[in-house]
This record gives C-alpha cells, structure tokens and sequence, in this order.
C-alpha cells in the first residue's frame, strides 16, 4: 500500500512523525526538567561515622535510596513537597519535609536510640529484609558480635560469624569457615576492601579482626554481586571505623589473656578524625616469673614464648564536600615457641630453640570523590602482605668446640592492587555500579633455610621453591533495579588472571530476583557463577597457619562454581526476620593433597603433591532474628550435604567430605534485665565431622637387610579401610554463657564488668580419634580426644569515656 503514496503524502506524514517526536520529546524533556535529586550522608550524630545502608524513604510514593558503604545517598524526585524519612535499625528515625524546587545536598545526622532510652531500644522501620533485592546476606552488628559469649572472654568476629546459618567450623577452637560446603581458602575475607589471608591468631582460637576497630560486618554467602569475585563461597566484607570527628574517646577492657585499647578523635573538629586500636596477649609475660622460680637453683631453664598482637589504624580527611581521603593500616602476629638451655658445667652448655611465627600486614589509601549528585566515585589502592616462618636450632659447646645448626621454613604472599568504583544513582529505580580493578599477586610457596656452623667449617643452603607472580584483573557492571513489586540485580563480573605463559578468563554473569507477595512476603532467586585463581594446600586432618597458598598455573586449573538459591523472607512486626533458603552449588577443579603427600616437603613441586578434583553441596537454611528490644538475638538451622570426588581418592568415588554435617543449630540470645545487668548465651549444636577409620589389620613378611644376623625376617602391619569418610565423630555441642555488669559514672566514664563460661556444662567435644593398638590386651580400640571437656571461666573489665 506504501506504493500507492504520493510524494506529497510522503512529506505530510514526515512532518506529522517529526512532530510526534518532536511532542514526545518536548514532554520528556519537560518531565525531566521537573526531576530534582536530593543527595548528601548520612551519619552517627555523636561520632560523625558513616551509616552504610541507611534507608532513604519518600512516604507517600514509597520510593527510596540506601546509603552506600560510605554513607553516600542519592534519591531523584518530581518537583514538589514531599515527605522523606531516613532510617537505620538502631537509629531514632528522622522526618522532613521538603519542596523540591532544584538539586538539594542534605547531610543527615542521626542519634542512636540507646542514648534516647537506656533500656529499651526502639524498632525503627528501616528497609525490611523482604524489601532487600540481595538475598543469602546477613549483616551482624557489631554490639551484637560484642556481647555474644566468647573463649576468654576475647570477643570474635569470626566466632560470631560461625553461629550463622550456612556457616561452620571446622572444630572446637578453630577459626575456619567452611560456607555452603566450601573450604576456607574460598572465602574472601575483606578488612576496608584490602584481602586478608590468615584471618586467625593462636593456631585458630582467636581471629584477627579487635572488635573495638570494626564498624561493619557483612557476610555473603551466595547470589553474589557482580562486584564481588575470586572465591567460590562466601564474601566476609568488614568496614573499620572511621575515628570519632566531634568528641575524644578511649574505650579498652583488660580480661584474662590479653588487654587492648582504642582511641579516636577529631584532628580538626568535623575535617579530619582518626582511630588507633591495638591489642597484645601476656600470658608470656605473667608465667615469667612463675617458670624462673620453679627453675631456681637448676642447670637447665626453659622460657616459652607465647602470644600475639594486632594494630588498627585508620585516618579520614574531608578535603571539601564531595572529596575525602581515608588510609587505614592493620598488622599483627603470632609467635609460638620457647628456649631451653642446660648448663654443663665449665662454660660448656647445650641450647635449643624452635618456633612459629605468622603475621598479616594490609593497608588502604582510598579517595571518594562525589562527582555529582548522582555519581559516586572510590579508587583504591591497596597493600596485603601475609608471612609463615618456622625455626628451629641447636647450638653445643663442649670445650673449644663449638657447634651451631638452624633451620628456617618460610611462606607468604604478597599483593598490590588498584581498584577504582563508581556508584551512579539515575532514578530510584535503578542503582547501578560497576568498576575495574587489577592485583598483583607474589607468592611464595615455601623455602628450608639451614645454617651449619662447626669449627671451620659454615655453610647456608636455601631450598625451596621460586617465588610465583601472578596478575589479576577484573571487570564488573550490575544494576540494581525495581519494576513495582518486582525487583532485579543483573550483573556480570569478567575477570582474567595471567601466571608464567598461561592466561585464563572468565566471564561470570549474577542474578538476583525479588518479588513481593501482597506487600508483605518476599519470593526470592539468585544464579552466580564464581571463579578463583588462588588455592589453599591443606591437611584435612591439621588446621594450621603453615597451610600454602599458590596460584593456578599451566597444570593447576582454576576452580570455578555455580550456585542457585531460592527462597522467601519476612518481617513481622517490625522486630522479627525470618528467611528460608534452598541452595545447590557444584564446584570444579578444588584441590587435595595426593595420598601420603609430604605436608611440608620441598624437596619437588607442589604440583606433584596435588589432585583436583570435583565438590557438591546442596541443602536448606532457616533463620530467624530479632535485632531490637530487650530480648533480641537469632535461632539458624542448617541441613546440608558435601560430598567430593577425586581420581586417586577413595577408588575415584563420591565420598563426603571431612565438614560434611547434616545437621546444624545455633541459637543466640541477649537479654537486658535492667540497664545495669544483662545476660546472653549461646548454643550450638552440629553433626559430628565424617572421618576414615582403618576395619581390618593385617601383617605381611619383609626381608630386612640390616637385621640383626642379616637376613632374619619380620612383620609389619598394615591397616585398611572402607569407603572414605565412611565414619563421623560424636556430635558436636557446647553452651556459652556471659552475665555483663554496667555502670555509668562521672564525667561520661561508662565501665562494664563481664563473667563469662566457655563450655557451660563441660561437653567433651570430640577433636580427633585414634586408633589404639591396645598394648598389653590385644585388643584394638579407637579413642577420642577432646581440646575442652571442662567449664573455662572468664572475666574482664572494659571501660569508655
């Protein structure tokens, strides 16, 4: 029919269409012209910190805005009054009433319910767990993590971490995560955005992380972000505070094992701030004396050394309104070892020494720069450092003879990055990030230092294994969008990691989905595809910080995973969250040791020593939490299976693995009676860790050359056994108590008094089994070994002013 137009019609439906566009146009630009963005932080009205995730909420159109991890909002409106209210749980919320005639920067200061009422702290309707788009996140607060039991009395992020659904350890006293069936060199564990490879002091009774320091622990356990990626499992995003900018503050706590103090502070009032923490354990210090006088009068002396410390230090600087600058620098170490020397007599003696020492060094200097009211840019440069050093020596003088031998094993690795992030915020309906970013790895797989000194003669060998570098680089983008009852996260994470002539890339895509059911129950989804390009040799049956870290390489392929989840959340009353997910991940290419692989060998490669082989996790999680009153704390169960499959391992068969637990409580609570005494516990409960057990004994006949009439024979016995991890452990469960004193006296001087009982009723927890031959009756028997089968009391003194 077109063919049948005249040129002339041809032009008058041109001009008509011109003019069609020309309206649409105009209406658009109109209706843009009329959009105004309010923007600004929100922060703590008494520290000047940053709120990360405030709510931003316009009442009558029920949109919003969160505030990002630096306190960042942006929220774009039609022209006209409206009614915004900004919220965080634990935060008085605060109204105002604006007419939006042109671009606003409003910063928001607000007060902390516990200063408003002293017992009873007030729900606020910040965005509910239903109304989040992420979902398999949970974000503990801080004076949460504070007041939940802990060995000794040392407060312990990771500790608290390990009471989460989804999240176990790997025994009694150990720090290690294993998340949705994953190990723990899968979890990227962040302090300011900085990786932190050894997150445990005292071979894993204590983590890394002084609670005084932290503002914000976040940890995610599946439907990734696109901004997150290098583990397969679980991201553990912690936030150091930023340092009181209106006021001097000293807060601290002296305990049985170690003591630590913070002090934060304004350099220039509402400008600059700063926070210093640092911690140090002393039962070095105070057995001194005890071991010289149990010594006194003897030829031999010993003097052990155990303990361990950290530091947190971080300075923020406001340069102007929409530039400011923070560094933040962690470090801390562990030493473990002693001296023993036995005097002869004569001047000739005989000394031996033998150690552990590890430590972690990170830093960050970042820049936020607010580059309009809609745009939000971070850049990051970034500094990891994590050693492992072992020593061992004896030195023997016997008249002029004088002989000196020392062996050193070291590890580590060492990254330097950049990365740069922009948040840009183009309507309420869209909040949408993306970023780049590079590290370079240097790693270090382990080296024998011995030294031998005997007269003349002095010789120093190094063997070991050269030092490996490896570049990352990474790509993200993701919008976090909503659709009326339908909200979306889509992203994808590109990533590509180069190491001697080999370069692998990945292309990993994110979704998360949400859709609320009549306003009130939230239907949820999430596909993630992760990649990791770094690996963690371990020993199944040791959880030691002498564990390596190395890269993929030509041989070494990098793991990879996919992980679905589905699942529903809601809030009641404003107080109570309950969540229940289904999840199942497949894993490729994790690493093992072979069989009877030297642990701590460097006589051949590495590569030599390791499988890869294939994992599987899959099972359901319920939470519920209350996070205000007085009475508030969570109850998490987890059924789960993991199982692995290895060529070499168990006849190539699927085999559960070590932390496969089918069974999985934790409940927390914290009780305020009044507010001078409260009282919390915690309990945990866990299927016992699958392990192999040798079923038959049997001798065979060998020739032994160096016998003692040269060619007698004799017998060796050998054990086998069935499947692998055929066989679990007793369960697992323990209960914690704490009863916390208050008192607030003159001059803002605020102190707290703490009882507390590790292991309340003295569970005998299993730690290992062994086998016993059974010497004497001949009869074989396996026995249990437990770290704690006691009450351990604790108490401490903490103060603020």
């Amino acid at each position: 029919m077109l063919l049948h137009y005249t040129k002339t019609q041809f032009k008058m439906i041109k001009n008509k269409l011109v003019l069609v566009f020309m309206l649409l146009f105009a209406t658009f630009f109109a209706e843009a012209q009329q959009k105004f963005t309010i923007n600004g932080y929100i922060r703590d009205a008494e520290t000047g910190e940053d709120l990360i995730a405030a709510s931003v909420i316009e009442i009558d159109l029920r949109l919003g805005a969160v505030s990002n991890t630096y306190g960042f909002y942006s929220l774009t409106l039609n022209k006209g009054k409206h009614k915004i209210k900004f919220t965080y749980v634990g935060y008085g919320d605060k109204m105002l009433d604006i007419d939006l005639t042109k671009d606003q920067v409003l910063d928001i200061k607000l007060t902390a319910t516990s200063t408003l009422k002293e017992v009873e702290v007030v729900a606020t309707k910040a965005e509910k767990l239903e109304e989040k788009t992420q979902m398999s996140k949970i974000d503990v607060p801080i004076e949460t993590i504070k007041r939940i039991p802990a060995l000794l009395g040392e407060v312990d992020v990771l500790k608290a971490i390990q009471l989460l659904p989804g999240v176990q350890s790997g025994g009694e006293g150990q720090n290690g995560l294993y998340v949705r069936g994953g190990s723990p060199d899968q979890n990227l564990i962040l302090l300011d955005g900085v990786p932190v490879y050894n997150a445990s002091h005292v071979l894993g009774f204590f983590s890394v992380f002084n609670a005084d320091a932290i503002k914000n622990v976040s940890l995610v356990k599946g439907g990734f972000p696109a901004r997150y990626g290098g583990r397969l499992s679980s991201v553990i995003d912690i936030s150091m505070k930023e340092g009181n900018n209106q006021k001097y503050q000293c807060e601290g706590s002296v305990g049985i094992i170690s003591s630590k103090l913070s002090i934060q502070g304004p350099i220039i009032k509402d400008k600059t701030s700063f926070i210093l923490s640092a911690r140090r354990t002393y039962i070095d210090v105070l057995a001194k004396p005890f071991v010289a006088l149990a010594q006194a009068g003897q030829s031999s002396s010993a003097s052990p050394i155990a303990y361990f410390y950290d530091f947190n230090g971080k300075i923020n600087h406001k340069i102007n309104s929409t530039n400011r600058l923070f560094l933040s620098v962690y470090t801390g170490k562990d030493k473990v070892g002693g001296e023993a020397k036995d005097n002869e007599g004569n001047g000739d003696y005989f000394k031996l020494k033998f150690g552990i020492d590890y430590g972690n060094v990170t830093s960050a200097l970042r820049w936020n720069w607010q580059i309009n009211p809609k745009m939000f840019s971070n850049t990051t440069v970034t500094y990891s450092n994590y050693n492992f050093n072992t020593v061992s020596g004896l030195e023997l003088k016997n008249g002029s003879d004088l002989a000196v031998l020392s062996s050193t094993y070291r590890s580590g690795i060492k990254d330097v990055g950049v990365r740069y992030d922009l948040d840009y915020v183009p309507t309420p309906n869209h909040y949408v990030r993306t970023g780049i970013s590079f590290t370079n790895h240097l790693y270090s797989p382990g080296a024998v230092q011995t030294k031998t000194k005997i007269q003349e003669i002095d010789q120093d060998t190094i063997i070991g294994q050269k030092k490996t570098n490896g570049q990352e680089f990474d790509l993200y983008v993701e919008d976090d969008m909503r659709f009326g009852a339908f909200k979306a996260n889509i992203g994808v994470h590109a990533t590509g990691f180069a190491t001697g002539k080999e370069f692998y890339p990945s292309v990993q895509p994110r979704i998360g989905l949400n859709y609320l059911l009549n306003n009130s129950v939230a239907l949820k989804a999430s596909f993630a595809t992760m990649s990791q390009f770094i690996n963690l040799l371990t020993n199944e049956s040791l959880s030691l910080p002498t564990d390596l870290w190395v890269p993929s390489t030509d041989r070494i392929k990098p793991q990879s995973s996919w992980q679905a989840a589905i699942g529903a959340a809601k809030t009641f009353s404003d107080e109570y969250e309950i969540s229940i997910e289904g999840y199942y991940k497949e894993m490729n290419n994790v690493l093992s040791y072979r069989p009877g692989a030297d642990f701590l060998g460097v006589s051949n490669d590495w590569q030599d020593k390791v499988i890869q082989g294939k994992g599987w996790a899959y099972g359901a999680e319920f939470f519920l939490q209350k996070k205000t009153g007085r009475l508030n704390g969570w109850i998490g169960y987890t059924l789960s299976w993991n199982n692995r499959q290895f060529e070499g391992i168990n006849g190539g068969k699927v085999y559960p693995f070590k932390y496969d637990r089918r069974h999985d409580i934790d409940v927390v609570v914290n009780y305020d009676f009044n507010k001078k005494w409260s009282i919390s516990g915690a309990f945990v409960f866990g299927t016992g860790n699958s392990i192999s057990i040798p079923t038959t004994n049997y001798q065979i006949i060998s020739d032994f050359s160096n016998s003692f009439n040269g060619f007698g024979f004799g017998s060796q016995t050998v054990q086998q056994g069935n499947s692998k991890n055929a066989y679990r452990m007793n369960n697992f469960h323990r209960l914690d108590v704490n009863i916390e004193y208050h008192k607030k006296h003159r001059r803002n001087w605020e102190s707290t008094l703490s009882f507390g009982a590790y292991n309340a009723y003295g569970r005998k927890n299993p730690y290992f089994v062994f086998q016993d031959p059974g010497f004497g009756n001949g009869k074989t028997e396996f026995r249990q070994i437990s770290l704690f089968g006691f009450v351990i009391p604790s108490i401490s003194y903490g103060f603020k002013f």
